[in-house]
């Protein structure tokens, strides 16, 4: 059992693969925070008098509670408004307009296995074996506020995910005006916060920052979890690096508003949070109605970024990511955006994919404006049905044709979106959301469907459905192109108007849930103006997401490497295309956008017809190349090298499993007159084995390579790039 319940002491050992996490009930019936970090086998508590103060370590050693304080206490779960005057966990208001409540223990549950959370995504287990889970139940006795805290252990991953559910099991309504997802108060701090910002076209970026006295935080207020912050932090202890030190994550589990909050009191006690952003929300709970937070991934590692980033990644690919494609390798295609926008037709259409498919490709998807009258960003989303006059002989005709060159067909939707002038928005203007009397803000001349109101998620699945019914479709990819602004909803009461912007994640989430379940066999990608929804909640519906409306190799190489910090290389979706690139008009080789593109699910976003017989030969090695070490990218181990965060280099690589397969990649942004003999160390490797580098009879051993490198050709110019492919010599 990874969980056990020491009676003595109070207190609760929760063991995953390399992993301690202990809680304890105090003498009080609060639940404290005792230990998160490497396996120990003690269950012994009084070192923690080094960091918890004298006063509450005689109260935890000797029962001596006069001069408890709840004030440094490292909490679990806090509130505020007692002692505590720290940034709570959660907070409810009575009907008597009290914000104070009092949680202590009552009572808890330790089972193998780990239960589904209501009408939200989770990691899950397919086993009960896998992990182990405790609930812990908290209440308030005044108002009867029922807290349950569950905590999952999981054997093979040292990873703990928690959540929260608030039950009120009073007489009186309760209103919640916070309710986070997980609250670790660290004893240390000596921390750097790092966390992954940007905006659209330069999304999560690396940023790491010292904790300081005070409040450090990172939000979303947009309705999406947003190209701006990514739902991640991690905090780094002293001079933790990429392969050394303490690094504690914190992923949320969640598409929308988020808040994860970093609080360095006065006692040297870090509290880190993370959770449903409090801003403009509250959510009633009459009596016997429950709140269920959303699940947040806590990661420990003692070998730096590196080794966190691996298990984030295992996790996702094997416990988030679910369905028929989830251990299929991901198809080479070509999307048609960036080769023609709105201007094509049926002939244009099955000339790029023909010629695709000749190259290589797999999969064709057919993107932005095929339907209503779809011939610029100003009309008819919401009418998914065909734009005859680009496609006479229809959708179905054209997918046909397609699958009969040997190549499948894909599909581009917006499906929570509603264009002003569109027979849907016409018909019902109300299915947006928006507040009576207030002006509708327009973003891309587009409107946010109401997915808080079942009658609006009933009629999107019944929309997507017909088309996905009615044609041979392989994959969908799934967008959405705007924030949420004047939120409201025309059927919730006044009461309930700042429930809105959650009750759509719920809505949203049963949409995909229902369309995903029917069309198991269709591969979704997720995509949000490019990575304005990269977070965990979407991989459970969707396996992989479009990383990035910018396609310039370089911005990419930024882009990616961020994502890396959490998300695996199969999640991510990375194009080739053309040049002088659409985002930055920058020129760089065909070469070095295919290896950068090479090391997420790769793909062309542009129009071959176009290009000359040379670039399609490269085209055509680069698509050997990648299904050469297809299964590498997607499946494999992730090394981060050199960072493009720290200067003009960076380098990553990919390891098997089993060590017996590599590929390195190096990238030079700008040249340089200094001419200095470069070599590149590798990492993960087998010490012991000895490894060909392929295209030479070039033989090294894997110590050799990890402690003196390979040496780095000359690239001359700017922009260049070098691939390394070594195979174990068996």
């Amino acid at each position: 059992m990874g969980i056990i319940f020491q009676e003595k002491g109070n207190i609760f050992k929760l063991d995953a693969k390399d992993t301690s996490y202990i809680i304890q009930i105090t003498e009080k019936g609060y639940l404290q925070h005792v230990y998160w970090g490497k396996k120990v086998r003690s269950l012994n508590l009084k070192y923690i008098s080094r960091f918890y103060g004298e006063q509450n370590s005689k109260a935890l050693e000797e029962g001596v509670i006069n001069n408890f304080s709840l004030d440094y206490m490292p909490a679990e779960y806090p509130a505020y408004g007692n002692q505590d005057f720290r940034s709570p966990a959660y907070q409810v208001q009575l009907e008597n307009g009290s914000t104070i409540s009092d949680l202590r223990y009552e009572s808890h549950n330790i089972f193998s296995g780990k239960k589904k959370l209501q009408g939200l995504p989770a990691v899950y287990v397919e086993k009960d074996e896998e992990a182990d889970s405790l609930e812990v139940v908290l209440r308030d006795s005044v108002s009867g506020l029922k807290v349950v805290l569950t905590y999952t252990a999981f054997k093979d991953y040292d990873v703990i995910t928690r959540s929260a559910q608030l039950i009120n099991e009073g007489k009186e309504e309760l209103k919640i005006l916070r309710a986070l997802s997980a609250n670790v108060d660290l004893g240390c701090k000596d921390f750097q916060m790092l966390q992954l910002s940007g905006s659209w076209s330069r999304e999560r970026h690396v940023v790491k920052r010292p904790v300081v006295m005070g409040i450090q935080s990172i939000e979303s207020r947009r309705g999406v979890s947003s190209h701006q912050q990514n739902p991640f932090i991690a905090l780094m202890k002293g001079d933790a690096d990429e392969d050394h030190g303490d690094v504690y994550g914190f992923n949320l589990v969640y598409s929308g508003n988020f808040l994860a909050n970093v609080e360095l009191e006065q006692f040297d006690l870090t509290r880190v949070q993370i959770g449903i952003n409090p801003f403009d929300f509250t959510w009633l709970l009459k009596e016997g109605e429950s709140f269920q937070a959303p699940e947040a991934v806590l990661v420990y590692s003692d070998e730096g970024l590196g080794k966190m980033s691996r298990t984030f990644h295992k996790l996702y690919r094997n416990r988030m990511c679910r369905g028929v494609h989830r251990d299929k390798e991901r198809p080479v295609l070509i999307n048609n955006w960036e080769g023609t926008y709105f201007n094509f037709n049926e002939e244009i259409i099955k000339k790029i994919a023909t010629e695709a498919k000749e190259l290589g490709v797999e999969l064709f998807v057919l993107d932005d404006g095929w339907f209503g009258k779809r011939n610029d960003d100003t009309t008819s989303l919401g009418d998914w049905f065909v734009d005859k006059n680009k496609l006479p002989n229809g959708l179905d005709n054209l997918a046909k044709y397609i699958n009969e060159q040997g190549i499948k067909f894909g599909l581009w939707f917006e499906p929570e979106m509603v264009s002003p002038d569109s027979d849907l928005y016409r018909k019902h203007p109300d299915w947006c959301i928006h507040v009576e009397n207030r002006e509708k803000t327009l973003a891309r001349t587009q409107l946010v469907l109401d997915l808080s109101r079942k009658d609006v998620c009933d009629a999107i699945v019944k929309m997507v459905s017909d088309i996905l019914d009615s044609v041979p479709i392989s994959y969908v990819k799934w967008d959405n192109n705007r924030y949420m602004t004047e939120v409201g909803s025309a059927t919730l009461p006044a009461e309930r108007q700042r429930e809105t912007a959650h009750r759509y994640m719920l809505g949203f989430y049963s949409v995909l849930e229902a369309i995903t379940t029917r069309f198991p066999e269709i591969l979704f990608e997720s995509c949000a103006s490019g990575g304005g929804r990269f977070d965990p909640a979407m991989l459970y519906y969707m396996p992989q997401t479009w990383a990035s409306d910018d396609t310039d190799a370089v911005e990419r190489l930024k882009i990616q490497y961020g994502t890396s910090i959490v998300y695996p290389s199969i999640t991510m979706g990375a194009h080739v295309s053309a040049v002088p690139n659409h985002q930055v008009n920058r020129i760089t080789p065909l070469e070095t956008r295919g290896n950068v593109a090479m090391s997420g699910t790769f793909g062309y976003e542009l129009d071959v017809t176009k290009m000359s017989d040379e670039e399609k030969e490269t085209v055509r090695q680069q698509i050997i190349t990648y299904k050469e070490i297809r299964t590498l990218v997607q499946f494999g181990d992730f090394y981060r090298l050199l960072s493009p965060f720290e200067g003009n280099e960076t380098a990553w690589m990919f390891v098997a499993e089993d060590k017996s397969d590599v590929a390195a990649s190096f990238f030079k942004v700008l040249s340089s007159s200094h001419k200095k003999l470069s070599v590149l160390k590798l990492k993960g490797l087998d010490p012991n084995k000895d490894y060909l580098l392929i295209g030479t009879d070039e033989v090294y051993g894997g110590d050799e390579l990890m402690n003196t490198g390979l040496v780095i050709p000359e690239l001359k110019g700017d922009f260049q790039s070098y691939m390394w492919r070594l195979k174990e010599i068996k």
